[in-house]
């Protein structure tokens, strides 16, 4: 995953370009965002430094902390773990329904994005799993140690789902986290929410 802006590209053999320009605009998409093009090329500049690629594999080593320390904590992971930066938890077995589930985490100051799993009985717009990933606390510096405390925060957030004052105190404590760690560029305390 790239640290830029969202956006696409398509990069094709020059048989295939006229098809997919007709194929993408106008239809699927209006004219170019020259802000936004800029700030895709900063971010490929980026990705091709060796310190890009230490950042990645080190992506991939949160992500795999993370992921073991929700297992420790009792959470079923599709695909029993990760090899990339996301992790997508199937909830079911903690009775909890996603939705529900991602709402108590940004309450708790989590983020996260509710999302279907594999064979889901429940329907997209209330599904059984929850993704996460650690890109961006990985870009504020955290390390595999940060990961098994967010991984104990997001399991104690859920078992709070109820507890307004449980999910304030793990907010708070999320809060502490993101001062220590602030985002690249941001070091004005009062930024990061509190």
């Amino acid at each position: 995953t790239l640290r830029g802006p969202r956006g696409a590209m398509i990069l094709c053999r020059a048989e295939l370009a006229d098809g997919i320009d007709r194929a993408v605009f106008p239809a699927l998409q209006g004219g170019p965002h020259n802000h936004t093009t800029a700030a895709i090329g900063v971010a490929l500049a980026e990705a091709a430094t060796p310190a890009f690629r230490d950042y990645g594999q080190q992506v991939v080593r949160n992500a795999k902390a993370l992921a073991a320390e929700l297992l420790a904590h009792g959470f079923s992971l599709v695909s029993g773990g990760t090899d990339t930066h996301l992790i997508l938890i199937d909830l079911t077995n903690k009775g909890v329904i996603a939705k529900k589930a991602a709402r108590a985490l940004d309450r708790a100051g989590i983020v996260c994005n509710y999302n279907t799993i594999p064979y889901d009985p429940r329907k997209p717009f209330s599904p059984s799993g929850i993704r996460i990933g650690t890109p961006s606390v990985t870009s504020r510096g955290m390390g595999e140690e940060e990961m098994r405390r967010i991984g104990a925060l997001f399991s104690k957030a859920l078992d709070n789902v109820e507890d307004e004052e449980a999910l304030q105190r793990i907010a708070a404590e999320v809060r502490e986290m993101a001062e220590a760690f602030p985002a690249p560029g941001i070091t004005d305390r009062m930024a990061v929410g509190a």
